[in-house]
């Protein structure tokens, strides 16, 4: 694939790239043990079976890919692509192939892939559009894209004490004005739905889920987790202070604290390229 002119502004830092590894590590593991459920469901949903290629982009800590490779078999194959593939290696299966490099640039087959599955990657990357319309050249005619997306402007506190609640508040703000400053959309998990039908992507599903959790739960703990993690980046935006953080992560931990911490919009669409469409250029 020859890169683009377009090519270096689709690349923005991951935010939590600089992250210490056990840490993060911790937090990708989190992130499986709450969300892998749904998304196995909706995978099985598309008919995966024996045989299929599928196309892990972000595969994080290799969750999904492990499942896939059971799922697909000896005769499938499953091609996961991360920026960092730290926690990916060493896998001796046959049928899995790792790849280290952005969707944005990688050079991955065309129009290949039964399948092609993201779980909170594009709101890590400023043009999300161009880096979907990348997803759709690997997909062949007749295939599935799995996407499933975060909105934190869903995010509220509901029950607490006052001075918590104004702290997630703030908290909430700087999660929002740190994605802004990067280029990135907070809220992009709300327009998935338009952006499957933009691209002529037909049979859609589409699932919205609020999390809504109190402290001590899961999603309380992975947003404590990752809060912990991008202190510095949070605090830099001038919206919160130390304390506002400590006061977050305490929130979290409260169990008579309640919270929508963001809500998740999962979009499964069929994929039937029309003759001279634009992701086929």
């Amino acid at each position: 694939m020859v890169p683009d002119k377009g090519q270096d502004m689709l690349k923005t830092e991951y935010v939590f790239q600089a992250t210490e590894e056990a840490r993060e590590l911790q937090r990708l593991q989190m992130l499986e043990r709450i969300f892998d459920a749904g998304t196995q469901r909706r995978m099985l949903a598309t008919g995966l079976t024996t045989g299929w290629h599928c196309l892990e982009v972000g595969a994080g800590a290799g969750s999904i890919v492990r499942w896939l490779e059971q799922r697909v078999g000896p005769s499938g194959k499953v091609v996961a692509l991360d920026t960092n593939p730290r926690f990916l290696r060493g896998s001796s299966m046959s049928n899995i192939e790792i790849l280290q490099g952005d969707i944005c640039d990688a050079e991955l087959p065309l129009a290949m892939f039964d399948l092609v599955h993201a779980r909170y990657l594009l709101i890590h990357i400023a043009d999300y559009r161009t880096a979907f319309e990348r997803m759709l050249r690997c997909v062949k005619p007749g295939g599935w894209v799995v996407i499933e997306e975060p909105d934190f402007e869903s995010a509220r506190a509901i029950t607490g004490p006052d001075e918590d609640k104004a702290a997630f508040g703030r908290v909430t703000h700087a999660i929002e004005r740190m994605f802004t400053s990067l280029g990135m959309d907070y809220a992009l998990g709300a327009k998935l739905p338009a952006l499957f039908q933009q691209q002529d992507l037909t049979q859609l599903t589409v699932e919205h889920e609020g999390h809504l959790s109190a402290g001590g739960g899961a999603v309380a703990q992975l947003m404590k987790v990752s809060a912990e993690q991008l202190r510095e980046k949070y605090v830099a935006t001038g919206l919160v202070t130390e304390a506002d953080i400590e006061q977050y992560c305490r929130f979290a931990d409260d169990p008579d604290a309640w919270a929508i911490y963001y809500a998740t919009v999962a979009v499964t669409g069929w994929w039937q390229p029309q003759c001279g469409g634009s992701t086929q250029g």
